[in-house]
C-alpha cells in the first residue's frame, strides 16, 4: 500500500511518514512525549529484584514474570510467550545484559520488571558470556500510547553505557536502581 500522503518531519530528524493532512503536529507531539518519557517512570521497587535465585533461563524468566503480581493462568501464557520469544533469538543483547520482551494480552498496559543475579545465567548472549541483569517489557499485543518500542530503545541506550553493569552490581537496595536511572537521565 502506497501513501499518498507523505511527508518529511525535520523534527524528527527528517524521517519520512504517511500522516493525514491535518495530523502532523499531532503525530509530531505524540512522539516527541514519547522521546522524552523517562525509564524511571515505569519502574516500580516493587517490581525490582537484586537476588534473583534461578540457576536457568527459564527460571529467570519465571522470577521476572512473578515481579509483575498477574495470576497463575497469566503467569504461564506469559512464560509461554516469551520462550517463544527467546527461541527466535536470545534477548542477551552482551555485557551481562538481557532484555527478554513480549507483547501479551495478559497485560492491558505495558509492565517492566529488573532482577540481577550476581553470579550470572548461561542466557545465550550475543558475547556467549553469562548474564547478570535482567529487564522484562511486557506490553499489550495494541497499546495506544505505543511506549512498547520507545522502552526497549531507552532500556538498550542505557545498557550502552560503560559504567551501567559495574553500577548495577553494586546496587544494594531497588531505589537505588531507580535513582541510576534517574542520573544516566533515560
Amino acid at each position: 500500500m502506497q501513501c499518498q500522503h507523505l511527508t518529511r518531519l525535520p523534527t524528527l530528524g527528517n524521517f519520512a511518514v504517511c500522516v493525514l493532512p491535518g495530523r502532523a503536529r499531532a503525530f509530531i507531539s505524540s512522539y516527541e512525549a514519547r522521546r522524552s518519557m523517562e525509564l524511571r517512570e515505569f519502574f516500580s521497587e516493587d517490581a525490582i529484584q537484586l537476588n534473583l535465585q534461578g540457576t536457568t533461563k527459564d527460571e529467570i524468566l519465571k522470577e521476572l514474570i512473578a515481579l509483575l503480581k498477574l495470576d497463575e493462568k497469566s503467569d504461564g501464557m506469559l512464560f509461554k510467550m516469551l520462550k517463544r520469544r527467546e527461541n527466535l533469538g536470545s534477548t542477551g543483547i552482551g555485557r551481562g545484559i538481557a532484555i527478554p520482551h513480549c507483547r501479551s494480552l495478559v497485560v492491558n498496559r505495558l509492565r517492566v520488571a529488573f532482577g540481577r543475579k550476581v553470579s550470572g545465567v548461561d542466557f545465550k548472549a550475543i558475547d556467549e558470556k553469562p548474564v547478570n541483569f535482567f529487564f522484562l517489557i511486557v506490553a499489550p499485543p495494541l497499546e495506544v500510547s505505543n511506549q512498547y518500542l520507545p522502552v526497549l530503545g531507552k532500556i538498550a541506550q542505557f545498557s550502552k553505557e560503560s559504567d551501567v553493569p559495574q553500577r548495577l552490581l553494586t546496587i544494594k537496595e531497588p531505589k537505588e536502581f531507580l535513582a541510576l536511572l534517574e542520573e544516566k537521565g533515560v
